[in-house]
């Protein structure tokens, strides 16, 4: 029971925040609430250690005040920084959080051109009758939550919970 929480409830709330972002721009806070909680709640059941939750929500701290003067010099959405601060509870201070925001990086700068391109060309793209969001097209923002999602699969593999997770299971 406890694997399948950990395997599930971190990608399911991303695949949301993804999706969610992708169609409104906005990230639902109750996604992040959920991953944050769920962490916390089933990380000493997994098998992290008190000391290793410590780092954890250290390293969630430290994302949250980064993105907060993000968010104060209007460069990040209040939704991708409570994201991102979430997600950095399963990564805690190890070399997965390294993975995650490398990850998170590269794929933001790839979703960023993509839908720059996509944007200067969007005539084009819906007379061929492609359908997107009209989010996607006309707004000025780029569902970041996007990046933040495709970050966390990746580096979800090698995070403390789920290397722990798949020890329990051995």
């Amino acid at each position: 029971m406890i694997a399948a929480i950990v395997f599930v409830v971190f990608p399911l709330c991303l695949a949301m925040a993804a999706a969610s972002d992708l169609l409104t721009m906005t990230i639902p806070n109750r996604v992040s609430l959920l991953m944050a909680a769920s962490f916390l709640a089933i990380a000493p059941l997994a098998g992290l250690s008190l000391n290793e939750i410590a780092f954890s929500v250290l390293a969630a701290l430290v994302v949250f005040a980064v993105c907060f003067v993000l968010f104060a010099l209007n460069t990040m959405g209040g939704g991708d920084a409570k994201l991102l601060s979430a997600a950095a509870l399963w990564f805690g201070f190890t070399p997965a959080m390294l993975l995650f925001v490398s990850s998170v990086g590269l794929a933001g700068g790839v979703l960023t051109l993509t839908i720059l391109l996509m944007r200067t060309q969007s005539n084009a793209i819906l007379a061929m009758g492609v359908p997107l969001p009209n989010s996607l097209i006309f707004a000025k923002k780029i569902p970041y939550g996007i990046a933040i999602a495709a970050g966390g699969f990746i580096a979800f593999p090698s995070s403390p919970i789920f290397v722990a997770t798949l020890e329990a299971l051995k």
